[in-house]
Protein backbone atom coordinates (compact mmCIF):
# COMPACT_ATOMS: atom_id res chain seq x y z
CA UNK A 1 0.00 0.00 0.00
CA UNK A 2 1.06 3.19 -0.75
CA UNK A 3 0.92 6.15 1.59
CA UNK A 4 -0.06 9.73 -0.13
CA UNK A 5 3.05 11.94 -0.75
CA UNK A 6 1.41 14.83 1.51
CA UNK A 7 1.29 12.67 4.58
CA UNK A 8 4.54 11.43 4.10
CA UNK A 9 5.67 15.22 3.30
CA UNK A 10 3.76 16.20 6.78
CA UNK A 11 6.37 15.85 9.67
CA UNK A 12 5.58 14.54 13.02
CA UNK A 13 4.42 16.48 15.97
CA UNK A 14 8.01 17.23 18.17
CA UNK A 15 5.65 17.92 21.03
CA UNK A 16 4.40 14.18 20.89
CA UNK A 17 8.09 12.67 20.17
CA UNK A 18 8.84 14.59 23.50
CA UNK A 19 5.92 13.03 25.31
CA UNK A 20 6.45 9.60 23.84
CA UNK A 21 9.90 9.54 25.62
CA UNK A 22 8.28 10.02 28.86
CA UNK A 23 9.41 6.84 31.33
CA UNK A 24 7.80 6.07 34.60
CA UNK A 25 8.88 7.93 37.16
CA UNK A 26 10.14 11.28 34.54
CA UNK A 27 8.65 14.41 35.09
CA UNK A 28 6.63 15.25 32.37
CA UNK A 29 6.54 18.87 31.45
CA UNK A 30 6.41 18.43 27.87
CA UNK A 31 2.29 18.81 27.36
CA UNK A 32 -0.23 20.90 27.60
CA UNK A 33 -2.42 18.85 29.56
CA UNK A 34 -4.39 20.20 32.47
CA UNK A 35 -4.21 18.91 35.28
CA UNK A 36 -7.12 20.21 37.21
CA UNK A 37 -10.41 18.71 38.03
CA UNK A 38 -13.31 19.77 35.27
CA UNK A 39 -16.39 21.34 36.39
CA UNK A 40 -18.38 19.16 38.47
CA UNK A 41 -21.16 20.01 36.41
CA UNK A 42 -19.55 19.47 33.01
CA UNK A 43 -19.27 15.84 34.32
CA UNK A 44 -22.40 15.79 35.63
CA UNK A 45 -24.02 16.87 32.40
CA UNK A 46 -22.06 14.46 30.29
CA UNK A 47 -23.07 11.40 32.28
CA UNK A 48 -26.50 12.57 32.41
CA UNK A 49 -26.57 13.33 29.10
CA UNK A 50 -25.75 9.23 28.07
CA UNK A 51 -27.89 7.98 30.57
CA UNK A 52 -30.84 9.57 28.78
CA UNK A 53 -30.18 7.76 25.79
CA UNK A 54 -28.26 11.16 23.92
CA UNK A 55 -26.67 8.84 22.16
CA UNK A 56 -26.87 9.29 18.70
CA UNK A 57 -25.70 11.33 15.94
CA UNK A 58 -26.18 15.35 16.43
CA UNK A 59 -26.18 17.93 13.91
CA UNK A 60 -23.24 18.83 12.13
CA UNK A 61 -22.53 22.36 13.49
CA UNK A 62 -23.37 21.47 16.91
CA UNK A 63 -26.52 21.24 19.46
CA UNK A 64 -27.95 24.84 18.89
CA UNK A 65 -28.40 25.07 23.13
CA UNK A 66 -24.37 24.92 23.11
CA UNK A 67 -23.92 27.02 20.00
CA UNK A 68 -26.24 29.68 21.73
CA UNK A 69 -24.30 29.47 25.01
CA UNK A 70 -21.20 30.48 22.83
CA UNK A 71 -22.66 33.36 21.22
CA UNK A 72 -23.70 34.54 24.48
CA UNK A 73 -20.49 34.36 26.30
CA UNK A 74 -18.65 36.00 23.07
CA UNK A 75 -21.21 38.72 22.51
CA UNK A 76 -22.26 37.36 18.49
CA UNK A 77 -24.96 35.24 16.79
CA UNK A 78 -25.85 32.00 17.16
CA UNK A 79 -25.37 30.88 13.02
CA UNK A 80 -21.31 32.83 13.40
CA UNK A 81 -20.40 29.49 15.65
CA UNK A 82 -19.58 26.05 14.96
CA UNK A 83 -18.82 22.99 17.66
CA UNK A 84 -16.15 20.99 16.33
CA UNK A 85 -13.99 17.75 17.71
CA UNK A 86 -11.37 19.77 18.95
CA UNK A 87 -9.39 22.47 18.47
CA UNK A 88 -6.71 20.78 16.19
CA UNK A 89 -9.74 19.24 13.96
CA UNK A 90 -11.17 22.54 13.40
CA UNK A 91 -7.82 24.14 12.03
CA UNK A 92 -7.90 20.85 9.91
CA UNK A 93 -11.63 21.88 9.00
CA UNK A 94 -10.87 25.78 7.82
CA UNK A 95 -7.48 24.81 6.46
CA UNK A 96 -9.25 22.51 4.00
CA UNK A 97 -11.99 25.18 3.56
CA UNK A 98 -9.97 27.99 2.86
CA UNK A 99 -6.81 27.18 1.26
CA UNK A 100 -6.50 25.96 -2.52
CA UNK A 101 -3.41 24.48 -4.29
CA UNK A 102 -0.65 27.13 -4.59
CA UNK A 103 -2.17 29.20 -2.13
CA UNK A 104 0.08 30.71 0.94
CA UNK A 105 -0.52 30.80 4.69
CA UNK A 106 1.65 33.05 7.00
CA UNK A 107 2.60 31.10 10.14
CA UNK A 108 4.40 32.17 13.16
CA UNK A 109 7.70 30.73 13.72
CA UNK A 110 7.81 30.00 16.79
CA UNK A 111 4.35 28.46 16.46
CA UNK A 112 2.44 25.73 17.18
CA UNK A 113 3.17 22.94 15.56
CA UNK A 114 0.10 22.13 13.16
CA UNK A 115 -0.34 25.27 11.07
CA UNK A 116 2.63 24.65 8.55
CA UNK A 117 1.40 20.90 8.25
CA UNK A 118 -2.61 21.52 7.63
CA UNK A 119 -1.39 24.11 4.96
CA UNK A 120 -0.05 21.87 3.24
CA UNK A 121 -1.98 19.14 3.60
CA UNK A 122 -4.54 21.41 2.28
CA UNK A 123 -2.38 21.84 -0.88
CA UNK A 124 -0.91 25.05 0.36
CA UNK A 125 2.14 26.59 1.51
CA UNK A 126 3.35 28.24 4.71
CA UNK A 127 5.57 30.73 4.58
CA UNK A 128 7.51 31.67 8.31
CA UNK A 129 6.92 34.98 9.83
CA UNK A 130 9.11 36.07 13.06
CA UNK A 131 7.82 36.80 16.25
CA UNK A 132 9.75 39.77 18.26
CA UNK A 133 12.18 38.48 21.01
CA UNK A 134 11.06 38.64 24.73
CA UNK A 135 7.43 39.66 24.38
CA UNK A 136 7.21 37.84 20.93
CA UNK A 137 4.71 39.99 19.32
CA UNK A 138 4.13 39.37 15.58
CA UNK A 139 6.91 40.90 13.53
CA UNK A 140 5.18 42.98 11.68
CA UNK A 141 7.90 44.40 8.89
CA UNK A 142 8.40 40.77 8.24
CA UNK A 143 4.64 39.76 7.81
CA UNK A 144 4.90 42.82 5.10
CA UNK A 145 8.07 41.74 2.95
CA UNK A 146 6.56 37.93 3.26
CA UNK A 147 3.08 39.04 1.22
CA UNK A 148 2.92 37.74 -2.28
CA UNK A 149 -0.50 37.70 -4.77
CA UNK A 150 -0.71 34.22 -3.39
CA UNK A 151 -1.05 35.14 0.22
CA UNK A 152 -4.70 33.80 1.29
CA UNK A 153 -4.27 33.24 5.10
CA UNK A 154 -2.29 34.17 8.00
CA UNK A 155 -2.30 32.38 11.18
CA UNK A 156 -1.93 33.96 14.58
CA UNK A 157 -2.25 32.61 18.45
CA UNK A 158 -2.40 33.93 21.27
CA UNK A 159 -2.61 33.86 24.16
CA UNK A 160 0.42 31.79 22.57
CA UNK A 161 1.70 28.10 23.10
CA UNK A 162 4.76 27.71 22.87
CA UNK A 163 5.87 31.51 23.99
CA UNK A 164 3.14 32.28 26.54
CA UNK A 165 3.32 35.83 24.91
CA UNK A 166 -0.05 37.88 24.34
CA UNK A 167 -1.13 40.29 21.56
CA UNK A 168 -0.57 43.76 22.20
CA UNK A 169 -3.32 46.41 21.12
CA UNK A 170 -0.82 48.07 18.35
CA UNK A 171 -0.04 44.48 17.14
CA UNK A 172 -3.97 43.58 17.05
CA UNK A 173 -4.44 46.80 14.87
CA UNK A 174 -1.34 46.08 12.50
CA UNK A 175 -2.30 42.43 11.65
CA UNK A 176 -5.97 43.83 11.21
CA UNK A 177 -5.24 46.58 8.50
CA UNK A 178 -2.71 44.22 7.24
CA UNK A 179 -4.92 41.63 6.44
CA UNK A 180 -7.83 44.01 5.36
CA UNK A 181 -5.32 45.82 3.06
CA UNK A 182 -4.60 42.59 1.24
CA UNK A 183 -7.37 40.66 1.67
CA UNK A 184 -6.48 37.92 3.67
CA UNK A 185 -7.97 35.80 5.66
CA UNK A 186 -7.08 36.04 10.00
CA UNK A 187 -6.99 32.65 11.45
CA UNK A 188 -6.49 33.34 15.26
CA UNK A 189 -6.40 30.22 17.48
CA UNK A 190 -7.33 31.05 20.99
CA UNK A 191 -7.61 28.46 22.65
CA UNK A 192 -5.94 29.82 25.68
CA UNK A 193 -7.84 33.24 26.28
CA UNK A 194 -9.10 32.11 29.35
CA UNK A 195 -5.48 32.38 31.05
CA UNK A 196 -3.80 35.77 30.28
CA UNK A 197 -2.59 37.19 33.69
CA UNK A 198 -0.71 40.68 32.75
CA UNK A 199 -2.58 42.99 30.56
CA UNK A 200 -6.00 41.58 28.38
CA UNK A 201 -6.83 39.19 25.27
CA UNK A 202 -7.57 40.73 22.14
CA UNK A 203 -9.60 38.69 20.11
CA UNK A 204 -10.71 38.32 16.44
CA UNK A 205 -13.60 37.59 16.76
CA UNK A 206 -15.71 40.77 15.56
CA UNK A 207 -13.34 41.31 12.53
CA UNK A 208 -14.27 40.99 9.18
CA UNK A 209 -12.99 37.75 7.08
CA UNK A 210 -11.23 36.25 10.26
CA UNK A 211 -12.20 32.98 11.62
CA UNK A 212 -11.55 32.45 15.26
CA UNK A 213 -10.85 28.69 16.87
CA UNK A 214 -11.08 27.69 20.53
CA UNK A 215 -12.29 25.24 22.26
CA UNK A 216 -13.04 23.84 25.79
CA UNK A 217 -10.18 21.18 26.18
CA UNK A 218 -8.72 23.71 27.90
CA UNK A 219 -11.00 26.23 29.56
CA UNK A 220 -12.42 23.05 31.01
CA UNK A 221 -9.68 20.75 31.49
CA UNK A 222 -11.83 18.58 29.49
CA UNK A 223 -8.37 17.71 26.41
CA UNK A 224 -9.64 13.45 26.33
CA UNK A 225 -13.21 14.63 25.12
CA UNK A 226 -11.96 16.80 22.11
CA UNK A 227 -14.30 19.54 21.42
CA UNK A 228 -13.50 23.08 19.74
CA UNK A 229 -15.68 25.57 18.04
CA UNK A 230 -15.19 28.23 15.59
CA UNK A 231 -16.81 31.70 15.49
CA UNK A 232 -16.92 32.81 12.11
CA UNK A 233 -19.33 35.07 9.24
CA UNK A 234 -22.41 33.46 8.78
CA UNK A 235 -21.33 32.65 4.74
CA UNK A 236 -18.00 31.07 6.04
CA UNK A 237 -19.95 28.95 8.59
CA UNK A 238 -22.20 27.42 6.68
CA UNK A 239 -19.03 25.75 4.24
CA UNK A 240 -17.04 24.91 7.35
CA UNK A 241 -19.96 22.77 8.54
CA UNK A 242 -20.26 20.83 5.08
CA UNK A 243 -16.62 20.62 5.44
CA UNK A 244 -17.31 18.91 8.87
CA UNK A 245 -20.10 16.91 7.39
CA UNK A 246 -17.27 15.18 5.66
CA UNK A 247 -14.61 14.56 8.27
CA UNK A 248 -16.89 13.44 11.37
CA UNK A 249 -20.96 13.85 10.43
CA UNK A 250 -21.09 15.59 14.34
CA UNK A 251 -19.23 16.61 16.91
CA UNK A 252 -19.79 13.91 20.28
CA UNK A 253 -23.30 14.45 21.62
CA UNK A 254 -22.82 13.44 25.43
CA UNK A 255 -19.68 15.81 25.81
CA UNK A 256 -21.54 18.78 24.20
CA UNK A 257 -24.32 18.57 27.19
CA UNK A 258 -21.28 18.41 29.84
CA UNK A 259 -19.72 21.21 28.52
CA UNK A 260 -23.13 23.00 28.44
CA UNK A 261 -23.97 22.67 31.93
CA UNK A 262 -20.84 24.11 32.64
CA UNK A 263 -21.10 27.12 30.54
CA UNK A 264 -23.32 29.80 32.31
CA UNK A 265 -20.80 28.94 35.79
CA UNK A 266 -17.47 28.42 33.91
CA UNK A 267 -16.17 31.98 34.83
CA UNK A 268 -15.91 31.14 38.25
CA UNK A 269 -14.19 27.91 37.57
CA UNK A 270 -11.99 29.69 35.71
CA UNK A 271 -11.22 32.72 38.09
CA UNK A 272 -9.79 29.97 40.69
CA UNK A 273 -7.67 27.58 37.74
CA UNK A 274 -6.15 30.70 36.78
CA UNK A 275 -5.05 32.11 40.16
CA UNK A 276 -3.76 28.74 40.53
CA UNK A 277 -1.38 28.63 36.85
CA UNK A 278 -0.71 32.17 37.73
CA UNK A 279 0.95 30.51 40.92
CA UNK A 280 2.89 28.19 39.19
CA UNK A 281 3.75 30.43 36.39
CA UNK A 282 5.72 32.81 39.13
CA UNK A 283 7.53 29.71 40.45
CA UNK A 284 8.30 28.26 36.94
CA UNK A 285 10.08 31.69 35.92
CA UNK A 286 11.91 32.22 38.95
CA UNK A 287 13.57 28.92 39.38
CA UNK A 288 14.38 29.29 35.46
CA UNK A 289 16.13 33.01 36.05
CA UNK A 290 17.67 31.64 38.91
CA UNK A 291 20.00 29.56 36.49
CA UNK A 292 23.31 31.13 35.04
CA UNK A 293 22.45 31.18 31.62
CA UNK A 294 18.81 31.16 31.23
CA UNK A 295 16.74 34.15 30.68
CA UNK A 296 12.69 34.94 30.20
CA UNK A 297 10.30 37.15 30.56
CA UNK A 298 7.19 36.07 32.74
CA UNK A 299 4.50 34.39 30.61
CA UNK A 300 1.96 36.53 30.19
CA UNK A 301 -0.81 34.10 29.09
CA UNK A 302 -1.54 30.27 28.17
CA UNK A 303 0.81 27.81 30.27
CA UNK A 304 4.04 27.50 28.93
CA UNK A 305 7.54 29.05 29.53
CA UNK A 306 9.93 29.75 26.58
CA UNK A 307 13.46 30.23 27.87
CA UNK A 308 15.87 31.14 26.35
CA UNK A 309 19.50 29.48 26.71
CA UNK A 310 22.69 30.34 26.17
CA UNK A 311 24.83 27.11 26.70
CA UNK A 312 26.99 25.79 23.29
CA UNK A 313 24.47 23.06 22.43
CA UNK A 314 21.19 23.03 20.30
CA UNK A 315 17.92 22.96 21.86
CA UNK A 316 17.44 19.37 20.71
CA UNK A 317 20.41 18.39 22.87
CA UNK A 318 19.91 20.08 25.37
CA UNK A 319 16.26 18.54 25.81
CA UNK A 320 17.82 14.69 25.02
CA UNK A 321 20.27 15.32 28.26
CA UNK A 322 17.35 16.76 30.44
CA UNK A 323 15.43 13.10 28.89
CA UNK A 324 18.44 11.41 30.19
CA UNK A 325 18.49 12.95 34.01
CA UNK A 326 14.04 12.29 34.01
CA UNK A 327 12.91 16.02 32.59
CA UNK A 328 10.93 15.96 29.44
CA UNK A 329 10.23 19.16 27.87
CA UNK A 330 9.78 20.35 24.12
CA UNK A 331 13.46 21.70 22.22
CA UNK A 332 12.34 25.20 21.09
CA UNK A 333 12.68 23.93 17.17
CA UNK A 334 9.91 21.78 17.21
CA UNK A 335 7.80 25.06 16.60
CA UNK A 336 9.95 26.28 13.71
CA UNK A 337 13.52 27.19 13.40
CA UNK A 338 13.49 30.40 15.24
CA UNK A 339 12.76 28.30 18.28
CA UNK A 340 16.42 27.42 18.68
CA UNK A 341 18.06 28.14 21.86
CA UNK A 342 14.77 27.84 23.41
CA UNK A 343 12.67 25.06 25.71
CA UNK A 344 9.30 24.73 26.33
CA UNK A 345 8.11 23.77 29.48
CA UNK A 346 4.50 23.50 30.56
CA UNK A 347 3.16 24.42 33.74
CA UNK A 348 -0.22 22.62 34.24
CA UNK A 349 1.46 20.35 36.43
CA UNK A 350 1.67 20.44 40.19
CA UNK A 351 4.17 22.55 42.04
CA UNK A 352 6.32 19.40 43.17
CA UNK A 353 6.79 19.05 39.26
CA UNK A 354 7.67 22.00 38.52
CA UNK A 355 10.10 22.39 41.52
CA UNK A 356 11.58 18.56 40.73
CA UNK A 357 11.72 19.28 36.78
CA UNK A 358 13.79 22.76 37.90
CA UNK A 359 16.31 20.77 40.10
CA UNK A 360 17.09 18.77 37.28
CA UNK A 361 17.37 21.47 34.86
CA UNK A 362 19.07 23.45 37.32
CA UNK A 363 22.01 20.12 37.85
CA UNK A 364 22.27 19.68 34.01
CA UNK A 365 22.91 23.66 33.29
CA UNK A 366 25.26 23.71 36.04
CA UNK A 367 26.98 20.32 34.17
CA UNK A 368 27.40 22.04 31.30
CA UNK A 369 28.76 25.23 32.04
CA UNK A 370 30.79 23.39 34.15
Amino acid sequence: MRISQRLQNAPLSGIRKMFDLAGSGAINLSIGEPDVRPPAEALTGMNNAAEKGMNGYGPTPGIPALREAVAERYGIETHNTMITPSGTTALMIVTQSLIDPGDEALVPDPGFVVYGPHTMLSGGLSVSYKLTDDDFQPDIDDIQRKITKRTKAIFLNYPSNPTGGVLSEASFKAVRDIAKDNDIVIISDEVYEPFVYDGVHRSFVSVDDSVVINGFSKMMAVPGWRLGFITAGKEIITDLTKMQYHMCACPNVPAQHGVLSAMPSVNGYLNGVKEIYRKRRDLITKRINDINGMHMNAPRGAFYAFPKFSFPLTSEEFAMRLVKEGLICVPGTAFGENGEKHLRFSYAADEHKISTGMDILEKVANNIKG
